[in-house]
C-alpha cells in the first residue's frame, strides 16, 4: 500500500493515477475488441472512452464538492486543494453516461447498443480504480478486530497503524466479478439496454451494502444513509425500470416480426 511508486527528479509515478490509467486502457481495449466482434462501429470506442472519462471525472469531482459544500463555503481554498483528490464514483458514473449519450446523439449512433457495449468495460475499469484506492489509502474501511484486516503505515487518507476492513480489495473483486457477469449477460441479451440496466442494478446493490463497511465518513450523509447509498436507491430503480422497458419493447418487436413474417434482431 504505497501511493508513490516511483520518483525520478520532479516526476512521481503515483499508484492511484497509474491504476486509473490502466483502467481506462483496459476499458478501451476490451470495448473495442467486443465492438469488432459484434461488427459495431469500433472506431468510435476510443472517443467514447475519452468523452466518458472526461465527463465522469468532472461529475465525480462536482458531486464531491457538493457533499462538502458547507466546508467549501467556510474555506473556498478547499476547491484548489482538492483538485487531485476527493471524488464520488456515482458522480462519475452518471456524468459518463450523460456524455456518452451526448456523443452518440451527435454522431448519430444507437445509444443503447453502445451503452451495453461500454458498461462491462466500465466495471473492469472500476476494478483497477479500486486497486488505486488501495495504494493511496482512500475509500478505506471501518476499524475492525477481525481476522481479515489491512493496516496502513504511511497513508495521507486512511488512519495509520489501525486494522481496517479492506473495503478497497472487496470492492475491486466485486467489480471484476461484475465485469464477468455482464459479459455473460451480454452474450444472452434479448434487447439493447439489458446489459446496461443490469450494471445499474448490480452496482447499486453492491455499493449500498459496501457502504456499511466504509470508514471514510466525510463523503456526506442524507439522513441515516450515505450520499452514495441515497443515490444508489435511484440508480437501482432506474436500472429496474430500464430493464423492464427494453425487455417489454424487445418482446413486442419480436411478436410484430413474427406476425409479418420478418426476422427481427436486437
Amino acid at each position: 500500500m504505497k501511493n508513490e511508486l516511483l520518483k525520478i527528479g520532479p516526476f512521481t509515478l503515483y499508484g492511484y493515477g497509474m491504476m486509473l490509467a490502466l483502467g481506462v486502457l483496459a476499458a478501451c481495449v476490451t470495448a473495442e475488441y467486443r465492438a469488432r466482434k459484434l461488427k459495431m462501429e469500433y472506431e468510435h470506442v476510443f472517443y467514447l472512452v475519452i468523452w466518458c472519462a472526461a465527463g465522469g471525472f468532472f461529475s465525480a469531482k462536482l458531486l464531491f464538492w457538493i457533499t462538502e459544500l458547507d466546508e467549501i463555503l467556510r474555506d473556498p481554498g478547499m476547491l484548489l486543494r482538492t483538485l487531485s483528490d476527493g471524488f464520488v464514483v456515482y458522480g462519475g458514473i452518471l456524468g459518463g453516461i450523460l456524455t456518452g449519450y451526448l456523443y452518440c446523439r451527435i454522431r448519430g449512433l444507437v445509444f443503447l447498443r453502445f451503452f451495453d457495449l461500454m458498461m462491462p468495460s466500465i466495471a473492469l475499469a472500476q476494478g483497477f480504480g479500486r486497486l488505486g484506492c488501495l495504494l493511496a489509502g482512500c475509500c478505506y474501511g471501518r476499524e475492525t478486530d477481525g481476522r481479515w484486516a489491512i493496516v496502513f503505515h504511511d497513508s495521507d487518507f486512511a488512519p495509520n497503524n489501525v486494522p481496517l476492513i479492506p473495503t478497497q480489495i472487496y470492492s475491486s473483486l466485486l467489480d471484476f466479478l461484475h465485469f464477468g457477469l455482464l459479459l455473460f449477460i451480454a452474450r444472452r441479451k434479448k434487447a439493447d439496454g439489458q446489459v446496461a440496466a443490469c450494471y445499474l442494478i448490480f452496482y447499486s446493490i453492491g455499493r449500498f451494502v459496501m457502504e456499511f463497511y466504509r470508514g471514510d465518513l466525510e463523503r456526506g450523509q442524507v439522513g441515516p444513509l450515505s450520499t452514495s447509498q441515497f443515490i444508489g436507491i435511484f440508480t437501482g430503480i432506474a436500472g429496474v425500470l430500464l430493464l423492464g422497458t427494453v425487455t417489454a419493447l424487445g418482446k413486442s418487436r419480436c411478436r410484430d416480426g413474427a406476425k409479418t413474417g420478418r426476422q427481427t434482431s436486437f
